[in-house]
């Protein structure tokens, strides 16, 4: 499976600065602990890619594994268009089954798929190559569907809508607990770069209103910044936490977790859920707790209309409105209305594509064998801000911290010499080979 790590791992935040094991994004977690739980069966065993692309790959996977899954988020981007080259070439190699459980497309709030993007090449040879191993792929929206039926595939035979994987996560049925706010209340904001001034607003103000809350980040930059204190996040809008001074890093309300289990036990205890990222929204329903999206680009707007989560567009909250007055006019009964359909798609394109699933005889099942992996492991709590913690923490991360994160620094520079000679080198024999 791509990924770095599997649900029942259990990594430290020394571990975890020596070695990205999710993928620079905690989000992706969340959904491949979904696919893990839903295809782990009887016979079934997992094993990680570590985030690997190279086509060099191909004879050794053949010969070792009878199934590659992909789940992907909005991998249909630019600077994802390096991997999706990769994995066509490599997928091309392969001789095993290649199951996209899941891919997206990112694009404005507002865009019209017919325009075409500078990737169109880069996923027509990656969706290609998959379709030559799998009966079709899953998508994360309807957008995303369109901008495939722009390229020239199929509808309901190459690709058909799924949603993300991660809302199966714990079966057939979502119960969302009743919101009920007081000045107490847990309330757990988050929010990425792509968030709009307004929505930080909105959230900086959230805050204010209801002091017990915290911040959610899921990058690894972000978890840089909560672990050492140190640094500044260059990309994010006005109002976005982007070093130690801000807000929520000053006050100490900033969570960051290293696995999924530990975000879900996190979860269950909140009041409510708002903010800018999908994947923070989403952990929240999958565990009964009430979200509220603040949609602001086309991934969040396709899944949360597929879904049926929660959510606000750019211009649909009127300025100085607080939480309470946004949360008394939102309908939180969709997304459980629509849960069983959705589910029993995703159910049926797991089976077109020959997938054993824990569901097969019965497709109300709450219980998995990952349970009982799961219950046999102590996961590492969330990092706290390094302005909440005493003492002795701070200095295991200034020193103990910084010497593994420095070590993985070394190892990326070393790898990255090593991949500017290997180009050098490749320079100069098509040069040669021009000459002679």
């Amino acid at each position: 499976m791509r990924g770095g790590m599997l649900p029942q791992d259990d990594y430290t935040a020394l571990d975890l600065l020596e070695s990205d094991k999710f993928g620079s994004n905690i989000g992706n977690l969340i959904y491949q602990f979904s696919v893990v739980r839903t295809l782990l069966t009887d016979g079934v065993e997992f094993e990680v890619d570590n985030y690997a692309t190279g086509p060099g790959r191909a004879a050794q996977i053949n010969e070792k594994y009878d199934l590659y899954i992909l789940p992907l988020a909005d991998a249909f981007r630019d600077d994802f268009v390096t991997n999706l080259t990769n994995y066509a070439k490599l997928i091309e190699k392969l001789t095993i089954p290649v199951i996209v459980t899941g891919v997206g497309l990112r694009a404005p709030y507002e865009y019209d798929v017919r325009q075409g993007f500078t990737f169109d090449d880069a996923v027509k040879s990656f969706v290609s190559a998959v379709l030559k191993n799998s009966a079709m792929l899953g998508l994360r929206g309807q957008l995303t569907a369109d901008y495939l039926e722009h390229l020239g595939f199929r509808p309901d035979r190459d690709f058909t809508v799924i949603g993300c994987p991660s809302m199966y996560a714990f079966g057939r049925t979502l119960k969302l607990r009743d919101v009920t706010l007081t000045p107490e209340s847990l309330v757990s904001l988050n929010a990425g770069v792509v968030a709009s001034p307004d929505a930080m607003a909105f959230l900086t103000q959230v805050a204010q209103d209801y002091p017990n809350y915290y911040f959610i980040p899921q990058n690894y930059k972000e978890m840089l910044l909560n672990y050492f204190g140190m640094g500044e996040l260059k990309d994010g809008p006005s109002g976005f936490p982007k070093d130690i001074g801000s807000k929520f890093y000053r006050e100490g309300r900033v969570k960051f977790f290293l696995n999924a289990q530990s975000w879900f036990d996190y979860m269950q205890g909140v009041s409510v859920s708002v903010g800018a990222r999908l994947h923070g929204n989403v952990v929240a329903t999958i565990n009964g707790t009430p979200s509220l999206t603040l949609a602001s680009d086309a991934r969040m707007r396709e899944l949360s209309a597929y879904h049926g989560l929660p959510s606000v567009g750019p211009d649909e909250w009127q300025h100085g409105e607080r939480l309470a007055d946004l949360l008394e006019r939102t309908d939180f009964s969709l997304v459980e209305k629509l849960q069983p359909e959705r589910f029993d798609h995703y159910i049926d394109f797991l089976d077109a594509n020959g997938l054993q699933h824990i569901y097969a005889d019965d497709r109300h099942r709450t219980d998995a064998p990952l349970d009982r992996l799961m219950t046999q492991v102590d996961h590492a709590p969330a990092i706290s801000t390094i302005t909440a913690v005493d003492e002795a923490e701070r200095v295991v991360r200034a020193t103990a911290g910084f010497e593994r994160f420095r070590q993985r620094e070394q190892r990326l520079a070393r790898r990255g010499l090593q991949r500017e000679n290997a180009r050098i080198k490749a320079d100069i024999r098509a040069l040669g080979n021009r000459w002679r």
